[in-house]
């Protein structure tokens, strides 16, 4: 292996455990979070509602590692994005992600009682290009790549994402969204699958290959 490519090995794997790092901290954190919340509904309650700097406990611990998360996937996609499999989908793919990964930034930054403008238009642009990006990136995910066990995956979460969005904000905006919370995480908890998935496979295979599959003999 050239000093270059081994160069590119350490990137991606580098890449790869700043995304799960990213992903499992999170979780780690909204389950806490939502623990010390009194009568907090996983059904009811917003996601963001963890971060409502007047009704949670503990909003400071949910904010700051929702900017984490952000910025750990932001970081990770550019050094890890020689490992995703060539071609326009990985540039549209994880332009998608780098942009829903600033949202998520902005969604830390500006909780919803602080700035709801802002944290809305910030949440849309992690639900949207997020949900996007994984389809878009599956197109990638051919049988001559490494990825390939990914490809559906990637799609039904995508699509999973992309269908929860649609229902959800039309009824947001007269308020007859059923079970909010529910749905809000139909949204988001695919894509936090996906990136943790994405970084298995970024770690195990660094480098995707091109040639076609092959089975012994």
């Amino acid at each position: 292996m050239s000093s270059a490519s081994s160069a590119g090995v350490r990137s991606t794997r580098v890449g790869a455990g700043l995304i799960a790092l990213g992903v499992v901290q999170f979780s780690a954190v909204m389950a806490v979070v939502q623990y010390g919340y009194p009568g907090y509904s996983d059904t009811m309650n917003y996601i963001s509602d963890l971060g409502n700097t007047a009704t949670s406990p503990w909003h400071l611990v949910f904010n700051a590692s929702i900017v984490v998360l952000g910025v750990l996937a932001f970081v990770g996609i550019l050094l890890a994005w020689s490992g995703f499999p060539a071609g326009g989908s990985r540039v549209v793919g994880l332009f998608l992600l780098l942009l829903a990964s600033l949202g998520a930034i902005f969604v830390g930054l500006f909780p919803e009682n602080v700035n709801p403008t802002v944290h809305g238009l910030a949440s849309l642009t992690v639900f949207g290009p997020g949900g996007v990006a994984l389809v878009v990136l599956a197109a990638g995910m051919g049988a001559r790549t490494s990825w390939h066990w990914l490809r559906l995956t990637s799609v039904v979460l995508g699509a999973l994402t992309l269908v929860s969005l649609a229902y959800y904000v039309p009824t947001q905006g007269n308020n007859t969204t059923w079970d909010p919370g529910l749905v809000e995480r139909l949204i988001v908890f695919p894509i936090l699958v996906w990136g943790f998935l994405a970084a298995v496979q970024l770690a195990r295979h660094p480098i995707p290959s091109a040639a076609p599959v092959t089975t012994p003999a």
